[in-house]
């Protein structure tokens, strides 16, 4: 017991023997933690579905008509307004599809050769002759309500 240092000599020493104090090793950015690695996920899909569609013109201008004609085919009433509005509608749509040169140039029976052989079959025969006869202000014996609104959807939904 005689190499035993008393109570009061040692408790005064101890302190100085602990370690230094540190602080914790500085938190690294890799690996990610669950919550980000949900985060870089949903953007990245987001990020995929925003180029898509910017990469797919013709889709959209394919659903924007197609909304369009759904309009016209739910407030439309009158065969003759009907006739013109979508007269002018597949005009529009034709052109901006297919372009200026191959379209501007089109009338009456060509203009109607060129729908039907685009998927708008509807519209070849009587049909498409009194869509043409009343859109331009005449009149014709029967109209083809049906026919005309049917060639046209089948005509903006081709993918060509």
């Amino acid at each position: 017991m005689g190499s035993m240092m008393p109570v009061s000599a040692a408790g005064s020493d101890w302190l100085s023997q602990l370690a230094p104090p540190h602080a914790p090793p500085h938190a690294g950015w890799w690996p990610l933690a669950p919550g980000w690695w949900i985060v870089l996920l949903v953007s990245v899909a987001v990020l995929a579905v925003v180029l898509y569609r910017q990469t797919r013109p013709a889709a959209r201008l394919r659903r924007h008509a197609l909304r369009e004609l759904k309009q016209l085919q739910e407030s439309t009433k009158d065969d003759m307004a009907l006739a013109g509005a979508l007269e002018l509608l597949m005009r529009r749509y034709a052109v901006a599809h297919y372009g200026r040169d191959a379209v501007a140039g089109l009338s009456g029976e060509r203009w109607l050769a060129f729908v039907v052989e685009r998927g708008g079959e509807a519209w070849a025969g009587e049909s498409g002759i009194s869509l043409l006869r009343i859109s331009y202000g005449g009149t014709a014996t029967s109209t083809h309500r049906e026919a005309w609104l049917a060639g046209a959807e089948a005509f903006m939904r081709r993918r060509a």
